[in-house]
């Protein structure tokens, strides 16, 4: 059995940061296998934090490096999760 990699993103500042996730998930596209992107919304606001789930897809040595990417991002944490280990 591979393994299955998910990350989880953190992004502190939407506003700021969004351009910058988002290259580097341009670049990574490949890897990607799920993208799900949540916030808060309301009437009258927009959670300036997000989170997002990637499940990745293909060798690990592209999967680390996407993560090494995103977790350079100022105000972006990354958490791992592996099964199949």
């Amino acid at each position: 059995m591979s393994k299955r990699i998910i990350l989880g993103v953190e992004v502190t500042n939407r506003v700021e940061r969004a351009s910058d996730v988002q290259k580097v998930l341009t670049e990574f596209g490949c890897v990607i296998k799920t993208r799900l992107g949540l916030h808060e919304v309301s009437e009258t606001s927009c959670s300036p934090s997000g989170l997002l789930i990637l499940e990745t897809y293909g060798d690990e040595s592209s999967i680390q490096e996407l993560e090494k990417k995103l977790a350079a991002i100022p105000g972006v944490n990354v958490q791992k999760m592996v099964f199949g280990e």
